[in-house]
């Protein structure tokens, strides 16, 4: 699920990026990072939504492998001898590594590399394999079974501590060598120049800045209470006799045409369960992995909204 998220977030930014950004202005223009395991991939669901994250060219989207062989009832290699690298390639994602996970330079170039190519041109997401061990540094639970299942033991983690050559304080990282883990100073420059690019944005784009705080706050626009009461009004004064699936369609026609945030599809049933309406056209990307526009009703240039999930029904 973890993984189907960020497929989902990466897509946000993507759709986002495409609606808000304009030349010199680029507001949305960030990377989403997910971590996984080898049950996430033994899970049907992890096909699914990698394969449509190669489909959309989700560029920025960044996934790091932890593969370290091991589950609750122990080594995986019994029942899970995918070749993920191969799979992923597959899909049309990037692959980098095995590298060391526990290496923090190389982590950090192979973060970098993906970064790159995205950059570059490739058009699709990045999986880092990284070889870790579970466990690590723990005397008698590295590497096992008992390391995924079950807590180390306050013994473990006492003898785990002095290999790793941290004082017995199990509930703290020792400061020497890790001040690089707060990012307090960094994240508030981050922050900071955000805040002036949008300024400068709100500036050249007043409108567009307004719809973007709106659906960034999660406000409904101003007058979509009374949408929803015309709506509701309407159909009772219609007293239509309809199948469930007709209801929904006859609702979302309006809520999508007063919700341009409003985004759905179908798991290859469009025509049967209707989901498809005047406001959403189908999302589709070129190439480049760029979203496809389309004219909308009023001949306005428009992103498409509803997805095509292909026979995918999780």
């Amino acid at each position: 699920q973890g993984l189907t998220n960020s497929v989902g977030m990466a897509l946000a930014e993507k759709l986002l990026a495409s609606e808000f950004n304009r030349e010199g202005h680029a507001i949305v223009d960030h990377h989403t990072y997910v971590f996984l395991g080898d049950g996430c991939l033994m899970e049907g669901i992890s096909h699914e939504a990698s394969a449509l994250a190669g489909a959309w060219k989700l560029n920025k989207l960044i996934a790091l492998y932890d593969d370290n062989g091991i589950s609750i009832d122990g080594k995986v290699a019994p029942w899970f001898v995918d070749n993920t690298a191969q799979r992923f390639a597959a899909y049309g994602w990037n692959v980098i590594g095995p590298i060391d996970g526990h290496d923090v330079d190389a982590v950090d170039r192979a973060i970098a590399d993906a970064k790159n190519s995205a950059g570059n041109g490739s058009a699709g997401p990045t999986l880092i394999i990284c070889k870790t061990h579970i466990g690590k540094g723990s005397p008698n639970r590295q590497d096992t079974a008992k390391a995924h299942g079950e807590a180390l033991g306050v013994d473990e983690i006492r003898l785990t501590r002095e290999a790793l050559g941290w004082p017995y304080k199990p509930f703290e990282i020792p400061r020497e060598g890790y001040a690089d883990w707060d990012a307090k100073a960094a994240g508030l420059a981050l922050e900071t120049a955000w805040d002036l690019k949008f300024a400068a944005y709100k500036a050249a784009h007043p409108e567009l800045a307004a719809e973007f705080v709106r659906r960034m706050k999660g406000d409904l626009p101003k007058n979509f209470h009374q949408v929803a009461v015309d709506t509701v009004v309407a159909a009772n004064v219609k007293a239509e006799t309809v199948a469930s699936r007709k209801a929904s369609q006859i609702a979302l026609e309006a809520f999508t045409a007063a919700l341009p945030e409003m985004l759905g599809g179908s798991a290859d049933l469009t025509g049967s369960n209707l989901t498809n309406t005047k406001s959403t056209p189908a999302l589709r990307f070129d190439l480049a992995g760029d979203v496809v526009r389309t004219p909308d009703a009023n001949g306005v240039m428009v992103g498409g909204r509803h997805i095509n999930y292909g026979v995918r029904e999780f």
